[in-house]
């Protein structure tokens, strides 16, 4: 660094007594050693922080940006054991069910003795019981209403016999209306797949478009029911919110998730813009909500950002090269992952949400003052390369 960069010229230093102009170049060249080290050191972090690959663990990338079979690199020895059940595990079968729940039950005696021939009779008091599995054939229930147009005698009008309450127009029942519904919205097949399923399987014949008709069905059957809960939506008191991007036909969008205590609540929009929110909360939601830090939701008034979120930043900090910061993200993260223990136990139902909420009371201090340790920690470096600066 030259001299032209500091605010004192040539000639004003030049003008100073001998040795306190000897003592401001020993501070000037010790600042512009120890600034050069600095910046070395800068550069050297940089790179090793551009090679930290990020993924879904230790960045805010979603986890559908990643292979949905990748797998992180064990942080675990190997053991050395074979892989499968280990020698003196817990046998797992099959239990039999109780005879008389059987649909056929065939009796098998053996005619002759398998060493001398001689003939066999009798019956085992305690027979091998061996129980088969098996799929029934499938095939579908047609039901065929003859709607008879009858003439009038009298005035010689037609007239044709209705069909009875709760028949559908369509040549598709309820239950298969349903079925098709959730072939394609729970295990998200698509509109091909799901014709063959039932051509195929289910011995129903079907085509890719009529699998469209029956999902167009499904979906004005369930419609009041989705906006009574679309109504509910702004009374709810914690809300978890996320998006998530996908296509309508050529169109990008995005698939909104509202998750509710009792239910959820699926939006499809073309934007991922805070407009949904103000369409489905409306002003007069008033509840928290869990969310990521995307800033569309940093208006709702009660933000709480998901802890799998953050436990993804303190996995960022523990991959951080300096010591100091990988300590920080060590600090954090066992509190963390003591909070998602007891989250897995409450789930499971080994503790109730109560005892949860009072375990989670520790962990909330701990972090709390770790975050506050990290604020002061921050706020003194800022100070100190302040006052760097200000001497130089």
């Amino acid at each position: 660094m030259s001299q032209s960069q500091f605010p004192i010229t040539d000639e004003q230093i030049a003008a100073l007594p001998p040795e306190f102009r000897a003592l401001s170049q020993a501070v000037i060249d010790h600042f512009e050693k120890r600034i050069g080290g600095l910046e070395a050191e800068l550069t050297s972090v940089r790179g090793e922080l551009s090679a930290i690959k990020k993924t879904p663990r230790n960045s805010s990338l979603p986890p559908s940006s990643e292979h949905p079979h990748a797998k992180p690199a064990s942080q675990k020895p190997k053991s050395g054991r074979k892989p499968g059940g280990q020698p003196g595990h817990p046998k797992h079968e099959r239990a039999l069910i109780p005879t008389n729940q059987c649909q056929a039950v065939i009796a098998l005696r053996p005619t002759a003795c398998r060493r001398c021939g001689e003939s066999l009779a009798g019956n085992d008091p305690q027979p091998l019981r061996h129980q088969v599995w098996e799929i029934p054939e499938i095939k579908p229930l047609v039901t065929e209403y003859q709607r008879h147009r009858l003439i009038c005698p009298c005035c010689q009008q037609s007239t044709c016999a209705e069909l009875p309450s709760g028949v559908p127009l369509s040549q598709a029942g309820p239950r298969l209306v349903a079925l098709t519904a959730l072939l394609m919205g729970c295990f998200k097949q698509s509109k091909r797949r799901v014709a063959l399923f039932l051509e195929q399987v289910l011995n129903q014949p079907c085509s890719p478009g009529w699998v469209v008709k029956l999902q167009d069905q499904a979906t004005t059957a369930l419609k009041p029911a989705y906006e009574e809960l679309a109504a509910q939506l702004p009374t709810e008191r914690v809300l978890g919110i996320d998006e998530s991007p996908t296509k309508q036909a050529q169109t990008k969008s995005w698939l909104w998730a509202f998750v509710a205590a009792s239910y959820t609540l699926f939006a499809l929009r073309t934007t991922r813009s805070a407009t949904v929110l103000d369409e489905l909360l409306t002003e007069a939601f008033d509840g928290v909500v869990n969310c990521d830090r995307a800033k569309m939701y940093w208006r709702i008034g009660r933000p709480q950002w998901c802890w799998a979120h953050l436990k993804r930043d303190f996995q960022a900090l523990i991959d951080h090269p300096d010591q100091q910061v990988k300590r920080l993200g060590r600090d954090l993260m066992r509190p963390t992952k003591q909070l998602f223990r007891h989250w897995a136990r409450c789930r499971d139902g080994t503790i109730t949400r109560v005892e949860m909420l009072g375990l989670m009371g520790p962990i909330r201090e701990e972090i709390n003052s770790r975050r506050a340790g990290t604020a002061r920690c921050v706020q003194r470096q800022l100070e100190a390369e302040r006052d760097v600066r200000a001497t130089v």
